[in-house]
């Protein structure tokens, strides 16, 4: 993340800002990790803590259908259902303690907002597009782009079809850019696969001078809980810092290549706490005269690989469809399927674009992703 300014600020933090009709502005620290991690200072009309009533608790919580997962999985997306709510369409697929992640096909935009109070979100725009309305700000979204909407924001998901699909990421750590593309003054590096231009962040609104009613759903410990809230809660006047939800179009990502096949890290776009998230894209494929492109056999010992396919034809797989999910688990060799490998050789380009979670900790299986699974891929790679 780089610094942002957006609104109306007063030249020095934690002293009196006020309006042009002397009355306060009041002043939130926005952030993660108690006080060491990245922050904002956001700048409110009324104050933020006027709840005027909490409701009872939903228990959201995944309900686990295979706890020690060993096999390879496919679960088609296709066959998850829409749902008209928002946060009713997000079916979570996989899980462990450090992630949860899934696929959403909202109907309707979100007459209430919403807050994640312990995970940071990632959603990936597989189809649809609208508006993600922020406290900080607006991003308009459209197919491939990723948005990253840290942990405590208040948000509305405005859509503009009834199309929409997302991938969607719930995260229980910060969502960065590699440490390894930064360098210790935390700018992005010549050699990384995207730069701070590629980075959108939130368009400033005017504020929400509103007093009234307004239902605030909060995630916490896999309960959604509603408080209603006095005051509107778009009603900052201005921020800055480092803390904000950002846009990233996965068409910005510069892919790595090299004469021979290089491996899965040179994809990688985001990371976490025990998992990375990678961007498979067009690209120039391995140019060395013997070269094979498909990837070479790998076990992942430390940790499960999950793809999810978007666009194009994934060279390695066989009878794979958009919006599928592949699941490869630790510890197990996978590879190219059965004349794969063959196929790639003397190819020169590929228009694929897949999504890649590799979490460094076991996926535990959900009864969603058991319901879209196609039974036959773990056998898919003996030959005929």
């Amino acid at each position: 993340m780089r610094y942002h300014q957006a609104g109306k600020i007063p030249q020095k933090r934690h002293t009196i800002f006020k309006s042009e009709d002397d009355k306060f502005y009041y002043e939130q620290l926005f952030g993660t990790e108690g006080f060491h991690g990245v922050s904002a200072l956001l700048y409110h009309i009324h104050r933020p803590t006027q709840i005027k009533k909490i409701g009872a608790a939903k228990d959201v919580s995944p309900k686990v259908a295979v706890e020690k997962n060993v096999a390879p999985r496919r679960f088609q997306g296709k066959n998850v259902s829409p749902e008209n709510d928002f946060l009713d369409s997000r079916k979570i697929l996989m899980f462990n303690n450090d992630l949860k992640m899934g696929l959403a096909k909202p109907l309707q935009s979100m007459d209430y907002f919403y807050k994640n109070g312990e995970c940071d979100e990632l959603f990936f725009v597989h189809e649809g597009e609208g508006i993600l309305k922020t406290m900080l700000g607006n991003l308009t979204f459209s197919k491939g782009d990723y948005l990253i909407i840290p942990r405590g924001t208040v948000y509305q998901m405005e859509l503009k079809s009834g199309n929409s699909v997302f991938l969607f990421l719930e995260s229980h750590s910060p969502i960065y850019t590699p440490k390894r593309y930064r360098n210790e003054f935390g700018q992005l590096l010549e050699h990384s696969p995207f730069c701070e231009r590629d980075i959108e962040a939130p368009e400033f609104v005017e504020p929400k001078d509103e007093k009234g009613d307004f239902l605030i759903k909060v995630k916490k410990e896999n309960q959604i809980t509603d408080f209603v809230y006095a005051t509107h809660p778009f009603d900052v006047v201005g921020w800055d810092g480092f803390f904000y939800p950002y846009k990233f179009n996965i068409g910005n990502f510069e892919p790595i290549t090299g004469r021979v096949h290089l491996p899965p890290p040179i994809h990688q776009n985001f990371e976490a706490h025990n998992f990375v998230i990678c961007s498979f894209v067009a690209r120039m494929y391995d140019y060395h005269p013997q070269a094979i492109p498909a990837p070479y056999n790998h076990s992942n010992i430390d940790s499960d690989e999950v793809l999810f396919y978007t666009e194009g034809n994934f060279m390695s797989r066989n009878h794979i469809d958009l919006m599928d999910f592949t699941l490869h688990p630790g510890g197990i060799v996978h590879g190219p399927h059965p004349g794969a490998m063959e196929r790639s050789i003397g190819k020169k380009f590929t228009e694929e674009c897949a999504v890649m979670v590799d979490p460094f900790r076991p996926l535990k299986l959900t009864e969603e992703a058991m319901n879209i699974e196609d039974k036959t891929y773990e056998t898919s790679w003996l030959e005929e």
